[in-house]
């Protein structure tokens, strides 16, 4: 049974002044996904597909490094665009994603809305499915992107509750048939 693991990126260097989406990987983010590529979960990748953001793209070439096996890049499995607010503080932040979450048909503060991100993420892995062959594949992305495609794929209205705890987490699906096996788990422990 071949299987679609969602992956999203461990945690980030935060630089106010940086452009969110040239973020960094932390050294504790690679040494978490230098566990993960380890791990028997993606042993049997045989494709590896990434978001252009610089922190997916450090977390995926830490897989491919494991496996020799090429990232391939598609712009569609990006964040939501939330440039029009630019970075925000931590607290600010959640108080706006829980409204992104909480009002999907809605445009928070110029955000791109929850409906249509999740549905051009559906789109970008329909895409990336169809000309998939055989094996497991991996698509290395973000935690809100990843979770409108838990709750479409598990049959649920959008919501937060769907959401990953923290950065660095998986989930899983049957392919071809995309039957959930398992919502997040943490790539590795939180070093």
């Amino acid at each position: 049974m071949a299987k679609l693991i969602f992956i999203t990126h461990p945690e980030v260097i935060v630089d106010p002044q940086t452009d969110v989406r040239r973020w960094r990987l932390s050294d504790a983010g690679r040494a978490r996904m230098r566990i993960f590529a380890d791990s028997p979960v993606v042993a049997d990748v045989t494709a590896i597909w990434s978001s252009a953001e610089t922190k997916a793209l450090e977390a995926a070439a830490i897989l491919a490094a494991r496996s020799g096996i090429e990232v391939q890049v598609d712009e569609d499995l990006g964040e939501n665009d939330r440039s029009a607010t630019g970075f925000l503080a931590p607290e600010e932040f959640e108080k706006v994603a829980d409204t992104f979450f909480a009002e999907p048909q809605k445009s928070v503060r110029g955000w791109e809305r929850a409906q249509d991100a999740q549905q051009r993420i559906e789109n970008a892995v329909g895409r990336i499915l169809a000309g998939h062959r055989k094996g497991d594949i991996a698509v290395v992305a973000h935690g809100t992107v990843g979770s409108l495609l838990l709750c479409s794929y598990s049959g649920r209205p959008i919501s937060r509750t769907a959401d990953q705890p923290f950065q660095g987490h998986y989930w899983m699906a049957e392919l071809p048939a995309m039957a959930l096996l398992h919502p997040w788990r943490p790539i590795a422990p939180r070093v």
